[in-house]
């Protein structure tokens, strides 16, 4: 199984990153197809702001309300869909430097020419160029990345006459069910294809195989394939509800699982990639092991708790060194396996009882923010104890 965040290349495809998850491969920025429709339109989101589509043109005999409803939402959104192509200086041994291009989707996000895209669809970029179709192009500058959350933001000089900016919906309204209509440049030559699904599924999770995690993903039907990385995933209002991401699929082609970053993730990003260029991540500075502290692994260690988190490492100038967090200072062989024992271990934060460590960083990533105190629970020669620790910011 592949999921690719991918780009278009010459003679080749760009920025290939394996993704894991359940023990298969995953492949980003191509997504499945499905043009699965509900029976019965969804339930309509909240917004402070409704959007009344109204299609202005003379409505084709036999059309039904619902495709009248998505041609009006392609005739006024799809011409803020733009078309990403990069260029990226490799070397190699033998031919020396030479230029990869690529290329991706984004959309206008602003009035003031910022545009939204995946994070590895710009990755190493040094040209990046943006077409808003018809021969309108525009050289376009990074105003802010966030590489744990793919996501980042150009900015062009002007926007051609006309262009509006995606109306923002809300993700944590999403329903199973409901429409859902992606729009991109597939391949980096199908510009403003629009595919229609609907959302399969919410607050998925998708590992990458360094260890990033996006959590809260939406998973739609809707196809999109290899160049559509960074276009709008839309709801039956036309609002935005996600940005296309990733595909899961057996064989790196189209298969019906498409994956996209929720809006209220990029709500709470861009204005502060805008802003400061980067957006900050709260950071304890300690890392654990590669095993779960089970109450079987527990009781054959002697441990005094059945769940938590073995410290293995506190890094210099964290906040979990200020605090004096302790790591493992001996080693037990166990079978064919060392295990690392003597710290510290940590077995909730803010009374929130902590299993994995995924379960801290989803804490930290989801209910907290650079500067915040938090409290530790944890183990400590035997006897339990409670830290108060000031979060710091993740380095880059």
């Amino acid at each position: 199984m592949v999921i690719e965040m991918t780009t278009r290349g010459i003679g080749y495809w760009k920025h290939r990153i394996v993704l894991t998850a359940a023990g298969l491969l995953l492949a980003a920025c191509t997504a499945a197809p499905g043009s699965v429709t509900p029976a019965t339109p969804e339930p309509a989101l909240a917004s402070p702001t409704p959007i009344v589509l109204v299609a202005t043109a003379t409505p084709i005999a036999g059309l039904d309300p619902h495709e009248l409803r998505i041609i009006e939402i392609y005739r006024r959104y799809s011409p803020a869909v733009v078309n990403i192509n990069t260029q990226v200086l490799r070397s190699d041994f033998f031919y020396g430097v030479y230029p990869e291009e690529g290329s991706g989707s984004g959309f206008v996000w602003d009035e003031q020419g910022h545009i939204i895209t995946n994070y590895h669809v710009i990755e190493g970029a040094n040209q990046i160029t943006v077409s808003f179709g018809e021969g309108q192009e525009r050289p376009a500058q990074v105003a802010g990345v966030d590489p744990p959350n793919d996501l980042a933001v150009l900015r062009v000089d002007d926007l051609p006459e006309g262009i509006e900016p995606m109306p923002l919906g809300d993700s944590d309204g999403l329903v199973v069910g409901q429409y859902a209509i992606a729009i991109g440049n597939p391949f980096g030559q199908f510009e403003r294809t629009l595919t229609v699904g609907v959302v399969s599924a919410v607050n998925r999770t998708l590992r990458l195989d360094d260890d990033r995690v996006l959590r809260g993903v939406v998973q739609t039907d809707a196809s999109i394939n290899r160049g559509n990385s960074g276009g709008p995933l839309l709801d039956s209002q036309g609002r935005l509800i996600g940005v296309n991401t990733a595909i899961f699929s057996p064989s790196g082609a189209s298969a019906g699982v498409g994956l996209a970053i929720p809006v209220n993730k990029v709500k709470q990003v861009a204005p502060v990639l805008i802003a400061e260029g980067r957006f900050p991540h709260p950071w304890l500075g300690v890392e654990g092991l590669g095993y779960a502290l089970t109450p079987d692994l527990a009781r054959a260690l002697d441990l005094p708790v059945d769940q938590g988190l073995l410290i293995a490492r506190v890094y210099q100038d964290s906040p979990a060194q200020q605090v004096d967090l302790r790591t493992a200072n001996q080693t037990v062989l166990l079978g064919y396996r060392r295990y690392l024992i003597g710290g510290d271990i940590l077995t909730a934060i803010d009374g929130v009882p902590l299993a994995s460590w995924d379960d801290l960083n989803a804490y930290l990533d989801e209910q907290t923010q650079v500067g915040q105190t938090v409290r530790l629970t944890l183990w400590r020669d035997g006897q339990p104890s409670e830290v108060d620790v000031v979060l710091g910011q993740e380095p880059f």
